[in-house]
């Protein structure tokens, strides 16, 4: 077990969001990366709900709030209260149900709108593990994550292939660009900044994980 940090002990808090249709697993891949559990009785969440996970990234301690929301369509009205303050989204879709990701564009349109144009998403093909059934190949997911410019994994909550990395990934980068405007503004006291509007984000970084537009679903 990780020792207790006190609530207010960390360096950075990024928002992150879950989205994408219901039943696609957003529920699960949050309850195993922040608890390490996965629910085959998963009902559909009602609402929002949030969790936290804490992680250290270049010796600095970064909190995650990360939010969940239901996919279902009477519940958009939540949405700019939901989208707001976030640094960083992950997108998901099931890779057994091609609907959900011919809905990935609207959803990313949502996000867009709601949100500051530098957001670091991540397309997020999950249920890798059902692969007798998968309707959306690897190579689908990643043309369109290459056309939108997102990050791109395939994973699977159950078995908990790529999920640690899938959020890891997403806060590294939030975590890179925050610090490097902190760094540039000569201001290291600003620990939950939102990438200014207009900024390019350097992606050209190398990491342990995946490439932009890379696929780690082996």
């Amino acid at each position: 077990m990780a020792a207790y940090r006190g609530e207010e002990e960390y360096d950075y808090l990024f928002k992150l969001v879950l989205i994408g249709d219901s039943g696609v697993g957003k529920s699960n891949l949050l309850s195993r990366f922040t608890r390490n559990e996965f629910n085959l009785e998963s009902k559909s969440t009602i609402g929002v709900e949030f969790a936290t996970k804490t992680l250290n990234i270049d010796s600095k301690v970064v909190k995650a709030q990360i939010w969940d929301t239901a996919g279902q369509e009477r519940y958009r009205a939540i949405t700019s209260a939901y989208y707001r303050g976030a640094v960083g989204a992950l997108l998901v879709y099931d890779v057994t149900r091609h609907s959900t990701f011919e809905n990935a564009s609207r959803w990313l349109k949502e996000l867009r709108d709601h949100t500051d144009p530098n957001i670091v998403v991540m397309l997020i093909g999950n249920k890798s593990d059902l692969r007798h059934l998968i309707a959306v190949p690897t190579d689908d997911g990643k043309s369109f994550a290459e056309r939108e410019s997102l990050y791109f994994m395939e994973t699977s909550a159950l078995e908990a292939t790529n999920v640690e990395n899938a959020f890891t990934e997403v806060l590294t980068q939030i975590y890179r660009i925050v610090s490097k405007r902190a760094v540039e503004a000569g201001d290291n006291s600003d620990t939950s900044a939102v990438p200014s509007k207009g900024q390019t984000i350097n992606v050209k970084e190398d990491s342990s994980v995946l490439k932009r537009f890379g696929c780690c679903s082996n």
